[in-house]
């Protein structure tokens, strides 16, 4: 049996962050593990499928692999090792919540990562294109470089915790760990903040940065830039910034994958006796020999004239779509050339219209029925 996406897994988006994806593994954790479900061979199928998918996409290596190779880029025993330490990885978290138990690690969080839709043309999307963009961030203080702590003073070990971040309390019969309320789990306090960002270490600033767009890349692709999301917390890394590319729409072409298609009008005497067209393509103009009596929706491929896309070796085709155009706003004599032409036409019969005579005898055929 094939598996499932691992999204779909864990019932997720494929641009959810790192704390989405955590909290999604949680619960189905917590509703399928076998402590819980006794006996049942298909929650503990689904807890280890959902465990799978959670260690592949916290692992930004795996993850990427993933993405771009589906399950043949990762390997099938990734995940099959360490059950029990994944558990307790995962639910350390859930616990702490529960009784109020965190350590001082736990206060350390990697940064959010970032979204950034750039909308660029099909001319930079089909040759690459370097451009420079502004984002909004929570970035480190550069007054007290992260600390929140006054320059020439640093956090202090906490008095009632001593460092630990946590404090034991006697309920009854039982002993129960919490998170200390003084320092709330750092093991630090900050007796006197930084004037700039009040304590927190982040400061909300605007940061340019030049992003550099591949050849081919196509509407919806993501590119990630590692370590320039949000900055983390009590020294976490920071998070990722993805630049969602936007294809604008094209006053000439469409793209499909690697082909363009665009419309080529045509006027009816050209189309009836056939002629010479120039036709526009992103590396100039090209030539096409329009045969006589070519009709409205004739497909004329040009090869290699389309896109060659991130992940292709060759160019896609350009489809040029002839559409045959009615003349407008005709002179008294070319109504009468044309009257002619169709009087002439009447008299020969129906060969020159072999598309309206097929036309009309399926229609008789299907009122006479």
């Amino acid at each position: 049996m094939s598996k499932r996406d691992y999204y779909q897994v864990l019932g997720i988006s494929r641009d959810a962050d790192e704390n989405t994806i955590k909290k999604a593994y949680r619960k189905l954790a917590m509703k399928y593990h076998p402590d819980r479900n006794a006996g049942d061979v298909k929650s503990e199928e689904m807890f280890k499928e959902a465990k799978e998918a959670y260690e592949i996409l916290t692992d930004s290596n795996k993850r990427a692999a993933y993405d771009q190779f589906g399950h043949a880029g990762v390997d099938a025993n990734s995940a099959g090792g360490g059950g029990a330490q994944g558990f307790s990885d995962a639910f350390s978290d859930i616990f702490g919540d529960i009784f109020g138990g965190r350590s001082a690690r736990s206060n350390m969080h990697r940064g959010s990562d970032l979204r950034y839709n750039l909308e660029i043309t099909l001319e930079q999307a089909a040759h690459g294109t370097e451009t420079k963009i502004r984002i909004p961030t929570m970035d480190n203080c550069d007054t007290c470089h992260g600390s929140g702590s006054k320059p020439g003073s640093s956090p202090k070990t906490c008095p009632t915790c001593n460092g630990h971040g946590q404090v034991r309390m006697q309920q009854g019969f039982f002993s129960i760990q919490q998170t200390c309320p003084k320092c709330h789990g750092s093991g630090k306090i900050i007796a006197h903040p930084c004037t700039a960002c009040h304590g927190v270490g982040r400061i909300k600033q605007q940061k340019t940065l030049n992003v550099k767009i591949p050849v081919g890349v196509d509407d919806g692709d993501r590119i990630r830039i590692s370590g320039e999301g949000e900055a983390g917390l009590n020294g976490g890394p920071p998070g990722d910034l993805y630049v969602v590319v936007h294809l604008s729409a094209h006053s000439v072409f469409r793209r499909d994958g690697d082909n363009l298609h665009c419309e080529i009008p045509i006027s009816f005497t050209v189309a009836a006796l056939g002629g010479e067209i120039e036709v526009p393509t992103l590396e100039g103009h090209a030539k096409i020999k329009v045969p006589d009596e070519t009709q409205t929706g004739k497909i004329f491929r040009l090869r290699g004239k389309g896109i060659k896309g991130v992940r292709s070796h060759d160019k896609g085709d350009l489809l040029c779509h002839v559409i045959v155009e009615t003349p407008v706003k005709l002179t008294v004599r070319q109504k009468e050339l044309l009257e002619e032409l169709e009087s002439i036409s009447l008299k020969d019969g129906p060969r020159h219209s072999p598309r309206a005579k097929s036309w009309m005898d399926k229609a008789r055929e299907f009122f006479s029925e």
